[in-house]
């Protein structure tokens, strides 16, 4: 299966890649990115003989649909470090919370965040892929608070590659924080900027499509990648855990195969609800896919009436930060998808000149038959939190905006809802913490005592080593100093 770009050709770079090719250079022409020529199709067939399969045997079986240009071998090795999750017979726990509302927790690999599931096997793939190339790579992260500490965990001590990270300085949690700032390995560089995620997000792009950066990487015989969702290589794998969700669904007899479900996904960068609309494409029974959002809503808004609309509004900071996200970069696979690389290279183009675009009235009808979507308060997250707590459910304030979706996008309540937990209480104790307590707690360490304490559980052992950990990371820069210090850490 080949890759083309979602903004169209520019003449200078090839019109289709390989799998290989687009997950070490993800950028393509006019500052596109790469999406798939074509996806692989389920039938029930498909779907009944891995009603019973494991999680590594579906995921290797959706690889081999896609045929990506990776050797067998490789994607063994890449797909065993599910083995070091929780349960490595069951990586993603599906949980009932209500008769018709099941969590899919993804949160159960090294980082206690989503961002593993794709990340763990992604990071074995692409090193593999430089060694066997002899080339040397330099991944750029930029992260809400998940994508950071997944990808230098799965990157850390690896051959041919090295990895900056760039966080908002204060706009993660402090558990977060720690994850990226006490990581010593010598390829892992860490860089908080003064800014939101949209601004570390941004200048990773600019990076990415810089020739002046790319000619300052030769002359180290660097190439340039990332580690974000605008790798293809991360959403490949963010497709597996819907199908292997669903088929839980049908093995614990909640329903029948074939029978359509909702799924329920936390917006953020749009990964996550892009491995869902793809499984979609590719077969899965999905009736609508439902979009949460926090006071961040430009998603809601858009799903709503088709603007896109970044003009004179700026990053929300809420107790859902990873979250604090306006310019999601997934929609435009999405775009492509439905209405080709010409008009989304308009849309593209119009939203980085003029910050806004309008879908016209059958594009808008494209989107809204596929999803919907809604926005969680902070305030309205508190009291979901709770609300699952005294019925026996533990989540992270992320989750939480899911709830919120759950109770206000299901047009047909006999439908069962796949919600999608992307991160693990221990990641934001504070918040859950007043939540369940009403008491403002204000170090993550007592806060995470305190729920573990009040709900009779563990704090993982990956959390609680965390605050005795040296910090070795603490640079913390203006974003315009981004590009000298990372070729400084290169000349280190």
């Amino acid at each position: 299966m080949n890759f083309i770009e979602t903004r169209g050709n520019d003449g200078q770079k090839p019109s289709s890649i390989t799998f290989s090719q687009a997950i070490l250079s993800p950028m393509s022409s006019f500052g596109g990115v790469y999406s798939p020529e074509s996806l692989p199709l389920f039938d029930e067939a498909f779907f009944k003989a891995h009603t019973h399969s494991g999680y590594k045997t579906l995921a290797k079986d959706v690889l081999k649909a896609f045929e990506v240009d990776i050797d067998e071998s490789v994607i063994d090795e890449a797909l065993s470090l599910y083995d070091a999750f929780d349960d490595p017979k069951n990586p993603v726990p599906l949980v009932k919370v209500y008769d018709d509302l099941y969590i899919s927790e993804l949160y159960h690999g090294p980082t206690r965040a989503f961002k593993d599931m794709a990340l763990q096997p992604f990071g074995k793939v692409l090193s593999s892929v430089a060694q066997a190339r002899n080339e040397k790579y330099l991944i750029l992260a930029a992260t809400s608070g998940d994508t950071g500490p997944a990808a230098l965990e799965t990157f850390k001590n690896r051959d041919n590659v090295q990895v900056v990270c760039l966080y908002p300085d204060g706009g993660t949690s402090d558990v977060q924080r720690l994850q990226m700032v006490t990581e010593d390995a010598r390829n892992l560089k860490v860089i908080g900027i003064h800014g939101d995620f949209d601004d570390a997000q941004s200048a990773l792009k600019s990076l990415l499509v810089s020739d002046v950066f790319k000619e300052a990487l030769k002359a180290h015989h660097i190439s340039l990648s990332a580690a974000n969702s605008v790798n293809f290589g991360r959403i490949i794998f963010q497709t597996i855990y819907h199908i292997y969700s669903y088929l839980e669904l049908v093995r614990i007899g909640a329903i029948q195969m074939g029978e359509k479900v909702y799924l329920n996904v936390p917006s953020g960068n749009f990964g996550n609800a892009l491995g869902g609309y793809y499984a979609y494409k590719m077969g899965l029974p999905v009736k609508q896919i439902h979009i949460a959002s926090n006071n961040n809503n430009v998603l809601t808004k858009f799903i709503s009436t088709g603007h896109y609309d970044l003009r004179n509004i700026s990053v929300i900071p809420t107790t859902s930060p990873a979250m604090d996200i306006l310019k999601s970069s997934n929609i435009e696979r999405i775009l492509f998808d439905l209405f080709g690389a010409e008009r989304t290279r308009e849309l593209m183009l119009q939203l980085d000149t003029e910050k806004f675009y309008s879908l016209n009235e059958e594009e808008l009808i494209q989107i809204q038959s596929i999803f919907s979507a809604d926005f969680c308060s902070d305030e309205e997250g508190l009291a979901y939190i709770k609300k699952a707590f005294d019925v026996g459910y533990l989540m992270c304030p992320h989750t939480a905006t899911c709830f919120k979706t759950y109770d206000f996008c299901r047009e047909d309540k006999s439908i069962k809802t796949i919600a999608y937990s992307t991160a693990e209480w221990t990641k934001f104790s504070p918040v859950i913490a007043k939540a369940l307590t009403g008491e403002e707690v204000e170090h993550d360490r007592d806060a995470l005592e305190m729920i573990a304490k009040k709900a009779n559980i563990h704090i993982p052992k990956q959390i609680s080593e965390l605050f005795s950990k040296e910090i070795t990371q603490k640079i913390v820069i203006d974003k315009q100093d981004i590009e000298k210090e990372i070729l400084n850490f290169l000349n280190t």
